[in-house]
C-alpha cells in the first residue's frame, strides 16, 4: 500500500482558485469576510509611481495581506511617520511623495516581509 498523502488542491479547471481554509472557490467561500482580499506571495511590494500624476512622485505600497479596514490604520501610522498625505486606492496604499525607504522600516518593524520594486 502507498503511503497516505496530505496534499490539497490549490486550482481546479472546474472552480479556478481555490480557498486555502474551506476548500471552495473563491467565490463561493464561507471562511467570513475578515479574510484579506488577497494574500498573493505574503510579500508587501514598495514601488514608486510618476505615470499620469503630472510628474509628482507617488509612493505605493502593494499586496498587504490584511483586510481592508485594518488597512486603513496601517495607512494612518504610515501617513504619520512619513508626514505625508496618503490614501487607501483598492487594495493598495498611496502615500504623496517618494517615502520608500520610510515605510519599508514601519512594515519591516510591523512584522510584514518587504521589498522595495520597481527602478
Amino acid at each position: 500500500m502507498s503511503p497516505r498523502h496530505t496534499s490539497r488542491a490549490v486550482y481546479s479547471t472546474d472552480l479556478g482558485r481555490l480557498c486555502p481554509q474551506c476548500q471552495r472557490a473563491v467565490s463561493d467561500c464561507v471562511c467570513g469576510k475578515g479574510r484579506p482580499a488577497s494574500a498573493g506571495d505574503g510579500v508587501v511590494r514598495i514601488r514608486r509611481e510618476t505615470k499620469g500624476r503630472g510628474g509628482k512622485a507617488v509612493t505605493v505600497v502593494a499586496d498587504i495581506p490584511e483586510h481592508p479596514d485594518k488597512l486603513k490604520a496601517i495607512c494612518k501610522q504610515l501617513k504619520q511617520r512619513c508626514g505625508v498625505g496618503g490614501a487607501v486606492k483598492g487594495d493598495h496604499i498611496e502615500l504623496q511623495g517618494d517615502q520608500r525607504m520610510i515605510c519599508q522600516s514601519l512594515l519591516v518593524a510591523m512584522g510584514y516581509q518587504v521589498k522595495l520594486s520597481g527602478g
